[in-house]
């Protein structure tokens, strides 16, 4: 009779805890490959989360704001209704009106919006910045005093401004932060050498190691996934022993096959229909290749990524 023998892993990923109280959630803690039930432990399962903004979403197709018309001018609500509506294992908010491009809004200013929203849900928060990464230095440094006791995700550290979003972040305010790199295993490796040389430590570190869009180079992120995965459990390389969360609505949501319109390209069908689409596809593939999170923003993603994840794990 064929005994199929388990492979067995030398290294095992870090547990990271987001959030308070009873919807705290954990990530990571597993001996295998993803979802490998049959070789040994898989850890925690794998969160799904909802992208908020704290502005209008202007740029967000109209089947999306149509779905949040009444709660999108006000994080605060729109939160609240994304938490009861939805349950969503954490709440991305994405600070877009501190863009320099945009509404250049506070640092301040945008640390009181964090306040209010973390103090109005219980579901976990995850908090992004915009990307400019001298604005980001300065808004994390402000948002992580704001949202002090509420361990949050502050989404991301880069390489120009890991020092003061590890040392605001994770040293002064003991949240957890995001360690981010462009879709290469040695620059994964290297911002988290950087940020464990400042003092943090693995268990208050997440990676992300960059998305793209089912199709848009995506087959790089798969194999820098499954090497990191591989070096962490396989080589038991501590400094990529750490939980991976991957932001896949930032990613999905821009490519054409998702925003354009029908009246312009009809033989491609529904335009709602086809962001779905892409949202699941790019988030079922990181899954499977070792993220432990990934960020969505459309509720039957969400739906459809839980199921997925449940019917995986039975």
């Amino acid at each position: 009779m064929f005994k199929k023998s388990a492979q067995k892993f030398s290294g095992k990923i870090c547990e990271v805890e987001i959030g308070t109280g009873e919807k705290a959630i954990k990530l990571g803690g597993e001996n295998v490959l993803s979802f490998y039930s049959f070789d040994g432990n898989v850890g925690n399962t794998q969160k799904v989360g909802m992208e908020i903004s704290d502005i209008f979403p202007e740029e967000w197709i109209d089947a999306l704001k149509e779905l949040y018309k009444d709660v999108c001018n006000d994080p605060v609500a729109w939160a609240k209704f994304v938490e009861e509506k939805y349950a969503p294992d954490f709440i991305c908010l994405k600070l877009d009106s501190a863009d320099p491009n945009g509404l250049n809004r506070s640092a301040e200013e945008c640390a009181a919006t964090a306040k209010a929203v973390a103090e109005a849900v219980k579901t976990p928060l995850v908090i992004a910045g915009t990307g400019n990464h001298d604005k980001d230095a300065k808004l994390f440094e402000k948002v992580a005093q704001a949202v002090d006791g509420h361990n949050v995700l502050l989404l991301a550290a880069v390489e120009d401004n890991y020092k003061t979003v590890a040392a605001a972040g994770a040293m002064a305010y003991n949240h957890k932060i995001g360690a981010e790199s462009s879709v290469d295993i040695n620059l994964a490796k290297q911002m988290n050498i950087l940020v464990n040389q400042l003092g943090v430590v693995n268990e208050k570190i997440v990676d992300n190691i960059g998305c793209a869009a089912a199709g848009y180079g995506y087959e790089y992120v798969i194999s820098t996934l499954d090497r990191i995965r591989l070096a962490a459990l396989g080589q038991d390389d501590k400094t990529l022993q750490i939980p991976i969360i991957t932001p896949v609505s930032f990613d999905a949501w821009k490519v054409k096959e998702s925003i354009e319109l029908e009246k312009d390209s009809p033989q491609w069908g529904c335009q709602e229909e086809r962001g779905i689409g892409m949202e699941v596809a790019t988030a079922s593939g990181v899954l499977v290749s070792g993220s432990n999170a990934v960020i969505l923003r459309h509720p039957k993603s969400v739906e459809t990524i839980k199921k997925f994840i449940n019917e995986l794990l039975a």
